[in-house]
């Protein structure tokens, strides 16, 4: 399993939210770059870069600093989400050398654009469905939909997208655990691999995903938790990639 760490990014800042409130938020470093050096120095793959200004916006604001870890990290993966709601954006990201770019809101808004940028963009595309009790939130979190997250994840697997990013709402940014059973359900409903998000705390949380990659989880972020030091990324990263 893939330990991926998290660098949100507001107003130029790594920051953490909770619960996906802008003014809950907790400003971990004021250089981005850095930041992504120390997670590349502990041995992570992947990074995941959250424009969280841009999710408000619906346009990227952070693209600068996404293109300055990616110059300055050119070996480790990226992926990005965070307003991108055109093909416009993609394409830039994808020139500029992310690796895989993630559809939020314009997923669950107008699902038809997942169908017609998976097959302009083939294995570069993730879609991130963040949930609250079972329904899927847009809007920087700021919206519940009437969307299931079982039934879209279906709809955007033969659709050809890549990989699936689920976020439980209740549980990101809370240090609380994370929700075993609703993200093993998701996995066991689909092909494609799931990437879980929120409430990882400790090694105890890794030890849990392990058990459900059968399932389906291939990767899993976190965020506040290495930033606070309840959990140390190598040792966790090391666990996560144990078979």
């Amino acid at each position: 399993m893939l330990l991926i760490p998290a660098i949100d990014l507001k107003d130029g800042k790594c920051v953490r939210l909770r619960q996906g409130r802008m003014e809950d938020n907790t400003v971990f470093s004021d250089d981005p770059v850095a930041v992504a050096g120390r997670w590349v120095a502990a041995g992570a793959k992947r990074l995941h870069l959250v424009d969280l200004d841009g999710a408000f916006a619906g346009v990227p604001r952070n693209g600068e600093i996404i293109h300055a870890i990616r110059e300055a990290y050119p070996d480790i993966q990226i992926q990005v989400g965070g307003g991108i709601r055109d093909e416009e954006t993609i394409q830039g990201y994808l020139n500029a050398g992310v690796d895989y770019v993630i559809i939020g809101t314009k997923a669950v808004s107008e699902p038809h654009f997942i169908s017609d940028i998976a097959a302009e963009f083939p294995n570069r595309i993730i879609v991130g469905l963040d949930a609250k009790d079972g329904k899927v939130a847009i809007d920087g979190w700021s919206k519940l939909s009437h969307h299931d997250v079982i039934d879209l994840a279906q709809r955007f697997e033969n659709d050809g997208v890549e990989a699936i990013v689920y976020t439980d709402i209740n549980r990101d940014g809370m240090m609380g655990g994370v929700n075993i059973e609703a993200t093993a359900r998701l996995a066991r409903a689909i092909q494609i691999p799931v990437i879980a998000s929120g409430g990882i705390t400790n090694l105890a949380d890794i030890h849990a995903l392990r058990q459900i990659v059968a399932d389906g989880v291939a990767g899993a972020i976190t965020g506040r938790a290495i930033y606070e030091g309840t959990l140390d990324f190598e040792e966790a990263r090391r666990l996560a990639e144990t078979f």
